[in-house]
């Protein structure tokens, strides 16, 4: 846990010089109904996100436990004109991890991820705050 505060409060000291993708995002809708609320921010020169709140298909909201708190999204490269790369993303609703690319759209961020060679849309993520 102290790890993740730690990330967050460097998040926050960096925002106003940050990255456009900093800040809150809400994922797409899982096939199940559930999303979440990731946290993007810098780990050193790469990109990371922490999921901060989740909501399940019911629209029960948590905040704590589970997968509160977990690393998400790491290692994103930052490309240039809005496109970030060779990082990863673990799914929750599917319990998998992807090798990513996110790429800055008018209306959100576009989210990939592969396995095998296998690519699978994650979605639009829209910003949060």
């Amino acid at each position: 846990m102290r790890a993740v505060i730690s990330f967050l409060a460097a998040m926050v000291a960096t925002a106003a010089y940050g990255d456009p993708i900093d800040g809150l995002w809400k994922t797409a809708e899982q096939d199940d109904g559930s999303y979440g609320y990731v946290q993007m921010g810098p780990c050193g020169d790469k990109i990371c996100g922490v999921l901060v709140k989740g909501v399940d298909g019911q629209g029960v909201t948590a905040t704590e436990g589970g997968n509160i708190g977990r690393q998400i999204v790491w290692d994103m490269v930052p490309q240039g004109d809005g496109s970030y790369g060779a990082g990863k993303i673990w799914a929750p609703d599917r319990d998998r991890t992807y090798a990513s690319d996110m790429t800055l759209v008018e209306n959100g961020l576009k989210v990939r991820g592969c396995v095998l060679g296998i690519c699978r849309d994650g979605g639009i993520w829209t910003r949060a705050n």
